[in-house]
């Protein structure tokens, strides 16, 4: 049966008005119904006790075999090239970077080592039980199974989970799709020519640098330019162009759009704080969870209505969807245990590490307390110098204490949030595929030996995955949890918010009152007050932000502070006049 794109279908009547308008009124039922859809999920799957991307993916499946939906295919650009840079982007800028930073370790072995790994053991098992399939072609499909997406571990959020879990599979997630691509594009290359491991290891590496660099350049100039734009709405309409003015350069030079994207992010969510306004920070994170919403909707609404599609051709090249089924369930299981297999050391290492990092703790607090006065400062330069061919500069001495508080202010949050079996499940159990992995499946060329089955074993991966994993991570983790004392939580987090507050007080008394106006009180009294409470939030933020640039408080309750502080500002700026 011969199938049109989206962008077919106005195509392919455009010489005649009536058609295409005709045409453009079904695109337009169909967006429209899909938001409404998307929309519908989201508030009734909770309450059903169902994820909601699960049931956009029944609902997708369902549609499928709908005639309206029979000439439909979409391509895998829009969603490797469309969907998801904006969604790395918006992800890399709401995640707390410290978190980030503090488990880049595992990060990055996740993200590259486990992805190399699993893909390699997949190519294997792909090339045993796909007859004439060959090595590399299985490595090629081995690379497209085996990251995790970064819509699928969306799931993970609405369950009760270790925040450091949620740091490591969010961390993942940004950076493996890279590594995939690279190594589906590596492998696909190797069927054609001889294979370089050097050669391999250093396109990833070209393609990994280049596109932070390409990035993490667009973040700075990205904020050059909006601190500098005052309305809130041209703002966030620069914002959306962000990720692809990252990924498109970063692709044109044969990097990783998504890295550069999700680099662009991270600079942006750091930065953006100290460089744009509180109007223009609420209307970005508003519209920007509009956005994640839609586009994530899509994602899954998507991976569903291909159902037919991929089957039928299967069907049409007489290949059997069974035994397809069935080798995707094999794949699936092999990458769990070897997430699993991966996993277990990895959290052992962390343990060993975090308990080495414990012993240092007087040792850091003896060296923290040397450094809290200016003149305690000095002894401990002129101690440093002493014997010294150079000279130890106060700004050495500055940056030292920024690493030792930084350094104690970890040892506390890995030993708030340790790792154990339960959080190890957690991160096994969550590593689900979705569709980025029906995406790159289908980017597979055409020439690709039994390429109608190998997108039919991606996808059924995918959805075995999400129904499997996904369906079952809530009541998995509800019941390996152990039950909690709520109240010392939040005697905790209340303890953790008064230290907050005072660091705000703290900082606002740092702020000189201003000289009162003479005369009775008006419109300079009120201009003079307002400067001075705007001068006194500006001071408490800067605060705030060198503790969280530090790791001083808890991510969730210092992001609260912050936005607390930006409502108290955004209503102080609207206030034209004093009130009677």
């Amino acid at each position: 049966m011969k199938r049109m794109s989206l962008t077919s279908i106005t195509d392919s009547c455009a010489p005649h008005a009536w058609c295409q308008s005709g045409a453009m009124t079904e695109l337009l039922v169909l967006i429209v119904t899909g938001l409404v859809v998307i929309a519908a999920a989201t508030v009734v799957g909770p309450r059903l006790g169902i994820a909601s991307p699960l049931v956009l993916v029944a609902i997708g499946v369902a549609a499928s075999f709908l005639p309206a939906f029979s000439e439909i295919e979409i391509e895998p650009e829009w969603i490797l090239a469309g969907i998801l840079p904006p969604l790395l982007y918006s992800s890399a800028v709401s995640m707390p970077a410290m978190n980030f930073r503090r488990e880049f370790g595992a990060i990055s072995g996740l993200s590259v080592v486990l992805v190399v790994g699993s893909a390699l053991l997949l190519g294997l098992f792909f090339m045993l039980v796909i007859p004439g399939l060959g090595f590399a072609w299985g490595v090629a499909l081995g690379a497209i199974v085996s990251p995790t997406d970064a819509v699928a571990t969306s799931i993970i959020k609405q369950t009760p989970v270790s925040k450091r879990v949620v740091a490591m599979l969010d961390g993942e997630s940004l950076l493996n799709d890279a590594t995939a691509l690279v190594l589906l594009r590596t492998a696909i290359v190797a069927t054609a020519a001889s294979f370089s491991f050097w050669g391999a290891v250093g396109t990833f590496a070209y393609s990994v640098i280049v596109a932070v660099i390409v990035g993490s350049l667009v973040g700075w100039i990205n904020l050059a330019i909006r601190r500098r734009v005052t309305d809130p709405t041209v703002n966030t309409v620069i914002s959306f162009t962000v990720p692809f003015i990252a990924a498109i350069p970063a692709e044109l030079l044969g990097a990783s759009g998504l890295v550069a994207a999700v680099a662009a992010g991270l600079v942006t969510g750091i930065r953006a704080p100290r460089e744009l306004s509180a109007q223009n920070r609420l209307s970005d994170s508003q519209n920007w969870r509009t956005v994640e919403l839609v586009l994530e909707g899509a994602v899954f609404l998507t991976m569903g209505v291909q159902i037919r599609s991929i089957v039928e051709n299967v069907e049409a090249d007489h290949a059997g969807v069974g035994p397809a089924v069935v080798i995707a369930a094999g794949a699936l299981v092999l990458t769990i245990l070897v997430r699993a297999a991966y996993i277990a050391p990895l959290l052992g290492f962390l343990h060993s590490r975090s308990r080495r990092s414990a012993q240092l703790q007087s040792r850091l607090n003896d060296m923290n307390s040397k450094m809290t006065t200016s003149e305690s400062k000095r002894q401990a330069m002129d101690e440093a110098n002493r014997g010294r061919g150079r000279k130890i500069s106060e700004r050495d001495l500055d940056r030292l204490a920024t690493r030792i508080t930084r350094g104690l202010a970890d040892i506390e949050y890995f030993r708030r949030e340790p790792l154990g079996w339960r959080e190890g499940t957690a991160v096994v159990w969550a590593g689900m595929r979705g569709a980025v992995t029906v995406a790159a499946a289908q980017s597979l060329p055409i020439e690709t030996p039994q390429r109608s089955v190998l997108v039919l074993i991606a996808f059924a991966v995918a959805a075995m995955s999400l129904v499997v994993q996904g369906g079952t991570i809530g009541p998995l983790l509800r019941f390996i949890t152990p039950k909690v004392d709520q109240a010392a939580l939040d005697q905790e987090a209340g303890a953790e918010r008064g230290r907050i507050l005072e660091l705000m007080r703290t900082s606002g008394l740092a702020v000189p009152e201003p000289s009162r106006p003479d005369g009775e009180p008006g419109p300079q009294h009120f201009e003079s007050a307002k400067r001075h409470r705007l001068a006194v939030l500006a001071a408490q933020r800067s605060a705030l932000l060198d503790a969280r640039d530090n790791g001083t408080f808890d991510a969730d309750v210092l992001a609260n502070a912050l936005a607390n502080l930006d409502a108290a500002q955004i209503a102080i700026e609207m206030r034209g006049k004093p009130v009677d």
